[in-house]
């Protein structure tokens, strides 16, 4: 089945763009278009697609706030910011907020389409050039601190919590740790629910937040 990706930005030619690039790929299909955040809201409600590229800044309802609600009523739509801003507070705000990975509008042809299937499968996916500026977000000054929910998390998990900090698949997982890729499924359901996160890329905030990404 092919994925179902719905564009988000206030750039008319842009959007033109990643669709044409988009869809010279069969494994996609661009199913809708929105110009704001609004608008981009109910068609997705209305499409369900399966990723939605969200621009960060837009006037009126911004990508961040469309985003939330988008997140909120559709969980399982993962939405990629694709975003010009390199600022680290920018990013940890939207991995937060629930967004399923950050990328910059440089990003090369090829790791966008990479990262749109890894963010179908429910990986979370940041740019490359971000990823150090997220690291040091949270480990800069005193706000590294010990979670008392690490406790509730059995020592397997808690090595799987170190792998998807650094942004492995779940195959790439398997592999480390040398189990089934069916048992990491099963760890990282097992952290979501334990921790009360919702996302992949929330364990991995997580995880470098509180100092558990080691």
């Amino acid at each position: 089945m092919s994925i179902k990706i719905l564009l988000v930005d206030d750039h008319s030619l842009f959007r033109s763009g990643i669709r044409l690039l988009l869809q010279r790929n069969p494994e996609f299909e661009i199913v809708g278009e929105a110009s704001d955040g609004l608008e981009g809201i109910k068609r997705a409600k209305q499409l369900k697609p399966d990723v939605v590229l969200m621009d960060l800044n837009m006037p009126g309802l911004s990508g961040l706030e469309a985003m939330q609600l988008i997140v909120e009523d559709l969980p399982d739509t993962a939405v990629l910011m694709l975003t010009v801003s390199e600022e680290a507070e920018d990013l940890t705000t939207a991995l937060k907020s629930g967004a399923r990975g950050y990328l910059l509008k440089n990003i090369e042809a090829d790791y966008l389409t990479q990262a749109i299937k890894r963010a179908a499968a429910g990986e979370p996916v940041i740019a490359e050039s971000m990823t150090a500026k997220l690291v040091m977000q949270f480990r800069s000054g005193n706000n590294v601190s010990t979670a008392p929910e690490r406790e509730k998390l059995t020592p397997r998990e808690r090595e799987t919590m170190v792998c998807l900090a650094r942004g492995e698949s779940n195959k790439e997982i398997a592999r480390n740790l040398d189990v089934a890729e069916s048992t990491v499924k099963i760890h990282v359901q097992n952290i979501l629910k334990k921790l009360n996160l919702t996302s992949r890329v929330q364990i991995a905030v997580y995880a470098v937040e509180h100092g558990m990404d080691k």
